[in-house]
């Protein structure tokens, strides 16, 4: 299903969005890749979900990403005697390890890893940083705080700690069972919360075994220090910028979202920018101005996609705010200043031959009547490079591999065609020419650029590039058939 833009629409499902009609619907209407949130629903809830996402894909001949989420560790204060009490600036409070409930002076935190990891002069948010404390006095079961930020705090609230390091994995016993679930079940991104180091996409990695790719969720302040390795050791990221904004001023926000997408786009790995993007279409069919120019701003900046959370999983107008997101990326795509900024910040040291090839399709699509860029790749990895030139034409992946193309259904402006494995480089051109023309993006008349790697069905081996028109001549002279 061909877009009229490049950047990608991921769509969370949850119970305003779970039948076939909606599903396809979303689809239609701009979704690309849909988010299955795994801290919400049964296992038997999430496998008829992509159930349905797949038959959806059959029936429309449309690939389709499909990302799960894990819940990642979740660290919540006990229960109160009274259900909630009101906390005062200035007074102190005690965070313990005891199981009594709790009162104005004291609660559970069953969670020993944040006593070891507290200092005096640390900070714990609660109720996603309405209530601030400051630890005081701290032992291995303890914390005696000062309530620097008062008000009520309730029954299972959750904890922040933003400025330690906790000694908590991001997989929790529910994440690794949660994982070993979706990748039997055929997902292809794993979006990995609670992610402060590198070690924990290793683990998530070794769990996976190359069923689904790793998608660094970066919320912590901690994940923002170690992000160069853990980008590094990540198929993707997230910018979940609901935490990152609990866990740091909010104005620190903005100029780190716009670090960490030029850096992902520089490695040639796909962002997603996520959290609040539409948050009053939850109830409203109209969102405001500001979140209008917040899904620009993501746009402008390079983004591979946007996401919407419960706007599309919960809200009262899903398709609505699908087709919201899908007409702001359409109209930022046209315009000139758009081209621009992206543009100037493409990057310019080049290392491998794909580099260079990549590097090479983007410079003759721009300079000659070239309609589309189309790529063998194996891997995906060859259309993932040419999505960071951000070309101002179509990208095509061709591959004979359904995992890849689904994966790439989250990177920035690649239409994915699946083809039959090939062996020589003619027959391949002669199929990208029939992909280019079946799908609408050339006519006869017009020619295309072709990438591929010599041998073929070997990744990372993209070392051959042609220019080839779409004449029945080329199809016909070359067609095996």
């Amino acid at each position: 299903m061909r877009r009229l833009r490049n950047v990608k629409i991921v769509a969370t499902l949850g119970p305003a969005s779970d039948t076939y009609e909606m599903i396809e619907t979303l689809h239609k209407a701009g979704a690309d890749v849909f988010r299955l949130n795994m801290s919400h629903g049964s296992h038997e809830e999430i496998r008829e979900k992509h159930r349905i996402i797949r038959e959806v894909e059959e029936n429309l001949g449309s690939t389709i990403g499909i990302l799960a989420d894990l819940q990642g560790p979740k660290l919540r204060v006990g229960v109160f005697a009274g259900d909630s009490e009101q906390l005062d600036p200035g007074s102190r409070f005690r965070l313990d390890l005891d199981e009594a409930e709790g009162d104005a002076s004291r609660v559970n935190l069953p969670h020993p890893e944040i006593f070891q990891a507290l200092e005096p002069g640390s900070t714990l948010l609660v109720d996603d940083g309405k209530i601030r404390l400051k630890v005081r006095d701290c032992g291995d079961d303890f914390a005696d705080c000062e309530v620097v930020i008062g008000g009520i705090i309730s029954n299972r609230k959750g904890v922040n700690v933003p400025d330690v390091v906790l000694p908590l994995a991001a997989l929790s016993d529910k994440d690794r069972a949660d994982l070993e679930f979706v990748c039997d079940l055929g997902v292809d991104w794993l979006a990995l919360s609670f992610v402060q180091r590198p070690e924990d996409v290793a683990e998530a990695r070794d769990l996976a075994r190359g069923r689904a790719a790793i998608l660094s969720k970066i919320e912590k302040p901690s994940a923002v220090t170690r992000f160069d390795d853990i980008l590094e050791a990540s198929d993707g990221i997230m910018v979940a910028r609901g935490d990152l904004g609990v866990e740091l001023p909010v104005q620190n926000v903005p100029p780190i979202q716009k670090r960490l997408v030029r850096k992902c786009r520089m490695a040639g790995k796909p962002v997603i920018v996520a959290t609040q993007m539409l948050e009053s279409m939850i109830e409203s069919p109209m969102p405001t101005r500001a979140e209008v120019s917040d899904v620009a701003t993501a746009i402008y900046e390079g983004a591979d996609a946007v996401m919407l959370s419960a706007e599309s999983a919960a809200g009262s107008y899903p398709v609505q705010a699908v087709q919201t997101m899908n007409n702001v990326a359409t109209e930022v795509e046209l315009d000139p200043t758009y081209t621009q900024i992206i543009e100037s910040s493409r990057i310019a040291d080049r290392e491998t031959v794909a580099d260079a090839i990549v590097a090479a399709a983007r410079e003759i699509a721009e300079t000659t009547e070239i309609k589309a860029i189309c790529c063998f790749t194996q891997s995906g990895t060859t259309a993932v490079l040419t999505a960071r030139e951000r070309p101002r034409v179509p990208i095509i992946a061709l591959t004979p591999d359904v995992r890849t193309a689904r994966r790439l259904a989250l990177s920035w402006g690649t239409n994915c065609v699946i083809t039959p494995p090939l062996d020589r480089f003619k027959l391949a051109v002669v199929a990208a020419v029939k992909a280019a023309r079946a799908e609408g993006f050339a006519q006869a008349k017009d020619q295309i650029v072709v990438t591929a790697g010599v041998p073929f069905n070997v990744p990372g081996t993209t070392n051959i590039l042609r220019v080839a028109p779409c004449d029945e001549k080329l199809i016909f002279a070359s067609d095996p058939e």
